[in-house]
C-alpha cells in the first residue's frame, strides 16, 4: 500500500534520495485528469561541492527551492523548449535533488498518450525527463509544490521497494561537469 513519504524520509543525502526514490509514484492531478507514474530513472545532484548541480555557486533565485525544505519540486526550464522536475532532497538549508529522469506510467495512461503525442508506444511516455513531465502535466507553475501536502496537485508516494540487486548506476546524462560521477540510477531492465 502506497503512502505519502514523509519529510524526514528525504531529508537525507540525493545519493541516498535517488535509490529511494525509485518505485516510488509521482501522481499529478489537474482540471484534465491524473496521471501516476513509478519512477524507473533518476539522477542525484549535490548542492556546493557538486560543480554539475544547479547550486553549485550558490544559491538564487533560480534554484532557490532546491535549498530545502526536503520534498518540494524544483522545476527548471532546459535548452530553451522542456521543462525538467527534481525532487528537494536534505535537511533544510543544504542544497540538493534528485532529477527524475524516466518513469513507468502506470495510470491516465489515455490522457498522458493525449499530452505526448510522439510517443509511439507506452513505455515511451515518460522515457526522459522533459517527456516525463510532458507526460504528467509539470511546468513553471509547478516550482516549489511541496509534494508531500495531501492536498497538493503533485504528490510523490512511496511505491513497490525495490531489490538493491535491480538497480543500476552510471555517468549522469547531459552534464559538462562532474561527468564521472556515477550518480543516475535506474531499474535494470525497465524499458522506460
Amino acid at each position: 500500500m502506497s503512502r505519502l513519504f514523509r519529510r524526514e524520509e528525504l531529508a537525507v543525502d540525493p545519493l541516498d534520495l535517488a535509490r529511494l526514490l525509485l518505485g516510488a509514484v509521482v501522481r499529478s492531478a489537474g482540471p484534465d485528469g491524473t496521471v501516476s507514474a513509478r519512477l524507473v530513472e533518476v539522477e542525484a545532484y549535490r548542492g556546493q561541492d557538486d560543480p554539475a548541480s544547479h547550486s553549485y555557486r550558490g544559491c538564487t533565485a533560480r534554484n532557490q527551492v532546491m535549498w530545502g525544505p526536503a520534498g518540494h519540486l524544483y522545476v527548471y526550464f532546459v535548452y530553451g523548449m522542456h521543462f525538467c522536475a527534481n525532487v528537494v532532497a536534505g535537511e533544510d538549508g543544504e542544497a540538493g535533488a534528485v532529477l527524475l529522469r524516466g518513469a513507468e506510467v502506470v495510470s491516465g495512461t489515455e490522457l498522458a498518450r493525449a499530452r505526448r503525442r510522439a510517443a509511439r508506444r507506452d513505455h515511451e511516455l515518460a522515457r526522459g525527463p522533459a517527456r516525463l513531465t510532458s507526460a504528467l502535466g509539470i511546468g513553471p507553475r509547478d516550482n516549489g509544490v511541496d509534494l508531500l501536502d495531501p492536498a497538493s496537485r503533485i504528490r510523490l508516494l512511496t511505491g513497490e521497494q525495490v531489490a538493491q540487486e535491480s538497480i543500476r548506476t552510471g555517468p549522469r546524462v547531459g552534464v559538462a561537469a562532474a561527468t564521472e560521477a556515477p550518480w543516475r540510477f535506474w531499474i535494470e531492465g525497465s524499458p522506460a
